[in-house]
């Protein structure tokens, strides 16, 4: 657009009359020039970016959810929590308490903290990086490469973040875990970082292997 707009400049500077053919010729001249170099976007690429937009958007719903019912593994007849840890009575009551040293795990609570605090400040990276896919695609300028960049790389630390919450948790319960005491909750986590880390890698690699659309440098 700036390539364009001094293209234009002599001819806005000087009145109609006084502007010679030959100057207006050549201003055409480079602004078809210019409409012909312009590299746009494929429908493929818009599709794969759409598509990428999407998943990071469901991995950040799944991963809230996840958090906050916390309840994510089950253990004959207690069900450990980020927030709480429940126990079932004779009379298949659920009894749950927030005072988790009543679990009678080594390190629980401190364990929990550090477990629900990196979950929970991946979501939070995670819309920031969501939110700069989004703009990257809505309002297309010259940096719009380099923020889909940024998102794509705050989705890869929300990767990191939500593996280092799961892999917290599972340490703590290391004697109690099985692999079918994991609830639904603790597989919606799983799969929130398993998307997380899809969506950066794949938004790292589009955007290398496709060419600037908005940069006045290529011209």
């Amino acid at each position: 657009m700036d390539t364009c707009l001094f293209c234009s400049l002599p001819a806005l500077l000087l009145p109609a009359a006084e502007i010679p053919s030959e100057l207006w010729l050549r201003v055409l001249g480079a602004q078809k020039l210019l409409a012909q170099k312009r590299p746009t976007k494929s429908f493929f690429e818009s599709c794969i970016r759409t598509l990428i937009i999407l998943c990071a958007a469901i991995a950040v719903v799944l991963s809230s959810i996840s958090l906050c019912d916390g309840h994510w593994l089950l253990v004959k007849d207690q069900l450990f929590g980020l927030w709480h840890f429940c126990a079932f009575t004779n009379n298949s009551e659920l009894n749950c308490f927030t005072d988790l040293h009543l679990a009678q795990v080594d390190g629980l609570a401190v364990g929990m903290v550090l477990a629900r605090s990196m979950g929970a400040l991946a979501v939070v990276v995670a819309i920031f990086g969501l939110e700069l896919l989004m703009v990257s695609q809505v309002c297309e300028d010259a940096h719009s490469r380099r923020k889909w960049a940024m998102g794509s790389i705050f989705i890869l630390i929300s990767f990191g973040l939500s593996s280092l919450g799961l892999f917290s948790f599972v340490i703590l319960f290391k004697d109690q875990v099985t692999f079918t005491g994991f609830t639904l909750m603790f597989w919606c986590e799983f799969t929130s970082s398993f998307l997380f880390f899809l969506n950066g890698i794949s938004g790292l690699h589009i955007n290398s292997i496709t060419h600037q659309w908005n940069g006045p440098e290529n011209f």
